[in-house]
């Protein structure tokens, strides 16, 4: 007795597989190249992009990080306290010198809409921009009032920006402050 194979595969010509899968590629290429599309579409999204939000979308996550609506910016270039980061002032009270750099950023922001030049990511994904609410340069405008300090890295002119709050002696720079232990230990 015959035994029968119920799941045998049907017999199919195979020595043309590869030829028609190596012209299907061919014509798809033609396809892209001849409607004007992109050949990289993956990695392909511009260089910078313009971000901007209305007031009523945007949100300050920290003293560095924005929500503008569905989005999250960084602010490029500065380095801000942490939230949680401890500070004294003048008479020794202690003080969240990160939630005050976030006051800060909201009192430059006073419910202005947002426009953000963004370019490039950093190591947690979000976007890395520059931004402005109204004519106020935030980045600048962290750094000026001595709530952040200019990266190296980072743009050219704030470094300028953070001498001058310094020899001001503004924000975290005032007479009987304590900065936090990073900005002690780079000046």
């Amino acid at each position: 007795m015959q035994r029968r194979r119920i799941f045998r595969p049907a017999n199919t010509p195979r020595r043309w597989r590869g030829a028609l899968m190596v012209l299907a590629m061919v014509l798809a290429g033609w396809g892209v190249a001849g409607l004007g599309l992109s050949t990289r579409l993956f990695g392909s999204a511009p260089p910078q992009q313009d971000w901007s939000a209305p007031a009523s979308d945007v949100r300050v996550v920290d003293g560095e990080t924005l929500r503008l609506g569905d989005r999250v910016v960084r602010l490029y270039g500065v380095a801000v306290p942490a939230r949680g980061e401890r500070c004294s002032d003048a008479t020794g009270r202690g003080f969240d010198c990160g939630a005050a750099a976030a006051e800060r950023l909201s009192l430059l922001i006073q419910n202005r809409s947002l426009n953000c030049l963004v370019h490039g990511r950093d190591a947690f994904g979000r976007a890395l921009g520059v931004c402005q609410a109204g004519e106020v340069a935030l980045n600048g405008g962290l750094v000026a009032t001595g709530w952040a300090l200019a990266e190296e890295s980072g743009q050219p002119g704030l470094l300028l920006v953070e001498k001058q709050a310094r020899e001001a002696r503004l924000g975290l720079w005032a007479p009987g402050m304590t900065p936090p232990e990073e900005w002690r230990r780079r000046y």
